[in-house]
């Protein structure tokens, strides 16, 4: 059993809704955020990464910025770019990109379901970031960040979201992107029933937003702290996400370019590959289309190397990864790349960015790139059932949920 609560959204008005929605604030830099926004009053940027209404040399990290986006939030609600909801409702969420849907249930989940593992998780975080994202959820006074969670598929209630979403929806857009995203409001009876529903769902997954649901444990933790006789309705106890079953999920793979051969020659470094991976040069880019193939460009070429010895792995769920088993066998003893998260040498692209993005980055100055296999979502929950920790950078989840659709007030 899960509780997936209703909750009075913070929203935007239907006639400004393609304006206000963006993508997630750590999918960009401040620059690239800049860019989007430019020509955009009402973009959520402004909100989810306010750096970029001050002056460009602002430390990100500075108090303006995070007063400044209390300061554009007030803004829009004064202004009736974004309304409150009068009363508690869940929201079903669709994306639809390249003719495939992602549909989930928009509400609030438990921190406490969180802290004690009811809620999974799979990534460490930076405490930086969660830092950051905390301070943004208290100077906001709200949840600003939507998490993606999932679940193991329940008939009845994806039988009824079908059935929902042939009503008339409260938003139907297309972003900038050409995803298109329609959203359907539960109100009474509907809303019940899926609250009701989700008691059926053993546990929920974080896919994407571990910082963004560390900070709503974090602001949780420090609000008991100051009020020791809290209510445990209080709204900070619960926090935002968008809830879709595992078979709506699209994992898209995370690729890696390493800026040196840590000290080897091009001989010897494809020598070195030749151990562990069979190599085949090719005439063109190389996407990974099995587990343990990989593309590799260097030297303007590409090549598909494939791991020799995957029947030789050990029974073990993070062994078995195609992330580890690069790292394992060329990133780190080749390489000499011991922890990638804090190696500047490696840097890592979305799978959304494409194959060509590695070539671009490579001959811009990087020395060589990876292409890989996606990890699925089965092998997520997997790690997250027991336990384990995921290598960094290992899964891309796309579509994105859009920000700045909802909010929610503490």
């Amino acid at each position: 059993m899960v509780t997936v609560r209703p909750f009075k959204a913070i929203r935007p008005a239907k006639k400004y809704v393609d304006k206000v929605a963006a993508p997630p604030y750590d999918t960009m830099n401040t620059q690239e955020a800049r860019q989007m926004a430019r020509d955009n009053e009402f973009s959520y940027l402004r909100i989810d990464r306010a750096e970029i209404d001050l002056d460009e040399n602002t430390d990100i990290h500075d108090k303006r910025v995070y007063e400044k986006a209390a300061e554009n939030l007030n803004d829009f609600l004064e202004k009736g770019v974004f309304q409150k909801e009068e009363e508690e409702c869940l929201y079903i969420y669709r994306e639809i990109m390249d003719s495939r849907a992602q549909v989930g249930i928009v509400g609030c989940v438990s921190v406490d379901e969180s802290l004690t593992g009811k809620i999974k998780k799979h990534e460490k975080t930076k405490p930086d970031k969660v830092e950051d994202r905390t301070n943004h959820i208290r100077y906001c006074g709200a949840n600003t960040g939507t998490i993606l969670l999932t679940y193991h598929e329940n008939e009845e209630l994806d039988l009824f979201i079908d059935n929902k979403m042939k009503e008339e929806p409260l938003y139907d857009f297309i972003s900038d992107d050409d995803v298109r995203h329609t959203v359907w409001i539960l109100k009474g009876d509907d809303r019940d029933r899926v609250e009701n529903l989700f008691k059926q769902v053993d546990n929920l997954y974080i896919a994407d937003g571990h910082h963004r649901a560390a900070a709503g444990e974090r602001y949780a933790l420090d609000q008991r702290e100051l009020n020791p006789d809290y209510d445990k309705n209080d709204e900070f106890n619960y926090y935002l996400a968008m809830i879709a079953p595992k078979n709506n999920l699209y994992v898209m793979d995370y690729n890696r370019v390493v800026e040196d051969l840590n000290g080897l020659e091009f001989e010897e470094f494809m020598k070195k590959v030749e151990e562990n991976f069979f190599i085949e040069e090719l005439e063109q880019e190389f996407k990974p289309e099995k587990k343990y193939d990989y593309g590799m460009y260097i030297d303007k070429k590409w090549y598909k190397i494939s791991y020799k010895k995957a029947d030789e792995l050990a029974d073990d769920i993070i062994e078995k990864l195609d992330v580890s088993v690069l790292h394992d066998n060329l990133i780190e003893p080749i390489l000499g790349i011991l922890v990638p998260q804090r190696d500047k040498r490696i840097d890592f692209i979305g799978g959304i960015r494409g194959v060509g993005e590695i070539k671009k980055r490579v001959d811009e100055g990087m020395r060589v790139g990876f292409s890989l296999y996606p990890t699925s979502v089965e092998e997520l929950m997997k790690v997250a059932d027991e336990d384990e920790i995921m290598p960094a950078k290992s899964t891309w989840f796309e579509p994105k949920v859009r920000c700045g659709l909802f909010l929610h007030e503490l």
